[in-house]
């Protein structure tokens, strides 16, 4: 690959590029050994791997001999995995040292430096701000994800999920991604925003948008992705005007937007930006751990009759089902100094990935990592919500769904079996599954 391959892209050159172009340049072997590969090769980022599922011996293979690994070319420009617990933690809770701000190049693999950014293409949001703006707009919509709101919401969550389970078919193959993990989440997001529940897939059709602009399967070019999330402006930018005319907050997370004093100012990129912070974290990380658990357990056949003998143990098995699952595969970080992190040198505008999914099946953290235990006694000290000030908001509110969701099944059915292969997406940000085959027997 030459030299220039690396070089940063023009604003205009980087959205208007084919995404088939980019894909043809980095066609790799998803199939091939990562043993097999130079260690300074290995680009465990790159989105066909994660498609392919077949990624995890690639961080299985640099935490034990690179843990924090140098990756010089990639379509992402060079960058450095870091891809053990203890370290992963290290750089999510020194903001002071690696920053997440969206104009040094944000939280995922791709962003680029842009002190002057295109707000077409540029989409600030909190998580993608460093203190003390990011905690003046987290502060806002807080109140939503309150140990006293969730309590408020558990059940209707719990009569939702009865609906949607009772609605399932008997004896006949469906996907259970579509027909259980999107709806329910759907419906919970609809009600956060308190938008009609009909326009629920609206949501989640932007939620999808935000992780395929890059796939040359939905986009022709990530310009075109773009125009397609501005809809999710022009949608929210009604509901922001009706909210702001009434005489008393609703409390609703636009509400809170409007009336925020730190966000009720904000530009329409911004605007657009937060609100799909708020669906993609209101969505993916449920949804997905909704699917990959119950993938899992089929997986796994003896955990799953443990659960049928014990239900009990579901609270549990909701933490060892984000931890197994690892929603998040990612999340990005560029350094701010010149610091030092297991033993590597890492210059300052260095870009920084901390592999959730690695630390997650890290050893020297869990014991026996790549197996699924409902019953682990350390599960829920896992990587998924990350660590520090961007700890996951909503992350009590995805593990009330996951653990109501599993407690009607287990009063509705016994097994429910896989009967095809998953289809998985084409991210290395998200780990999702789009598609999971499956029959209820009668």
């Amino acid at each position: 690959m030459s030299d220039a391959a690396n070089e940063p892209m023009s604003k205009a050159e980087r959205f208007k590029r084919s995404n088939k172009d980019t894909w043809k340049e980095w066609a790799i072997d998803v199939h091939q050994d990562p043993y097999e590969i130079p260690l300074e090769k290995l680009n465990p980022g790159h989105p066909a791997l994660f498609e392919a599922n077949t990624v995890l011996p690639y961080f299985e293979r640099m935490r034990k001999e690179s843990p924090v690994h140098r990756c010089e070319e990639s379509q992402f420009g060079p960058y450095w995995s870091v891809t053990k617990f203890q370290d992963i933690m290290y750089v999510d809770t020194h903001h002071d040292l690696f920053s997440s701000d969206s104009r040094l190049g944000g939280i995922q693999l791709g962003g680029q430096p842009d002190p002057d950014p295109d707000p077409t293409f540029h989409l600030p949001m909190f998580i993608m701000e460093d203190p003390p703006k990011h905690d003046e707009q987290r502060k806002v919509v807080a109140p939503m994800f309150t140990t006293r709101h969730l309590h408020e919401l558990e059940h209707l969550i719990r009569e939702r999920a009865g609906k949607i389970l009772d609605n399932l078919p008997r004896n006949e193959e469906f996907n259970w991604v579509r027909e259980v993990s999107v709806e329910l989440t759907g419906q919970m997001l609809a009600t956060l925003f308190a938008i009609p529940q009909e326009d629920r897939h609206k949501l989640i059709h932007w939620s999808d948008v935000s992780q395929s602009i890059g796939d040359p399967d939905v986009f022709e070019t990530p310009e075109e992705g773009f125009m397609e999330l501005w809809k999710c402006w022009e949608y929210f930018d009604a509901v922001w005007k009706e909210r702001a005319q009434q005489k008393e907050p609703g409390n609703d997370l636009i509400s809170m937007l409007v009336h925020g004093e730190s966000t009720r100012n904000m530009p329409p990129n911004e605007y657009l930006g937060n609100v799909l912070l708020l669906i993609v974290g209101g969505n993916d990380t449920t949804r997905n751990s909704i699917s990959g658990g119950l993938l899992a357990l089929n997986q796994h056949p003896s955990e799953y009759e443990k659960l049928l003998q014990n239900p009990g143990l579901v609270p549990n098995m909701v933490c060892e089902f984000i931890r197994y699952q690892s929603p998040v595969a990612h999340m990005a970080r560029t350094a701010v100094v010149d610091t030092e992190l297991g033993g590597k040198k890492i210059s300052k505008g260095d870009k920084v990935a901390m592999w959730y999914v690695s630390g997650n099946r890290d050893d020297d953290q869990f014991d026996d990592p790549n197996r699924l235990m409902i019953d682990r006694p350390n599960a829920r000290k896992h990587t998924s919500f990350g660590f520090g000030i961007h700890r996951c908001l909503g992350n009590r509110l995805g593990e009330m769904q996951l653990r109501i969701m599993w407690e009607e099944v287990l009063k509705r059915f016994g097994k429910i079996e896989v009967v095809g292969d998953p289809v998985y997406l084409r991210s290395s940000f998200i780990r999702g599954i789009r598609e999971l085959p499956v029959r209820i027997p009668a």
